[in-house]
């Protein structure tokens, strides 16, 4: 045990001051006071701890996108082929691309 000079100062003054009857009582009040500390420390941070938890996983759950419903996902294909098949197409046909599966051909083409 490495005493210093200032600490073996005050045992001694501690001892003179109480003396040898108290100084042992007050060794206990004091140890019991540390523990209740250390055990009120101990909760608080496990308290913090554990609320830290709950707001990062309700901040993953705002992250996480809810699923889509299923007729949402069912008109996404056909939206992203309609401008394929505009592109594809002449500029009168784009109307009857939505409508017929088989667009007549333009304007002064004959026989198909």
């Amino acid at each position: 045990m490495n005493l210093g000079p200032e600490m073996l100062f005050l045992l001694i003054l501690a001892f003179l001051l109480f003396g040898p009857k108290r100084l042992p009582e007050m060794g206990r009040k004091l140890g019991r006071a540390l523990a209740e500390f250390k055990r009120a420390s101990n909760e608080l941070r496990g308290q913090l701890d554990n609320e830290m938890r709950q707001l990062e996983a309700e901040e993953r759950e705002k992250k996480i996108s809810p699923p889509a419903p299923a007729n949402t996902v069912a008109a996404l294909p056909e939206t992203a082929s309609a401008p394929a098949a505009v592109s594809a197409s002449a500029p009168g046909a784009a109307v009857a691309a939505d409508s017929d599966p088989h667009p007549s051909p333009g304007p002064g083409v004959e026989g198909a």
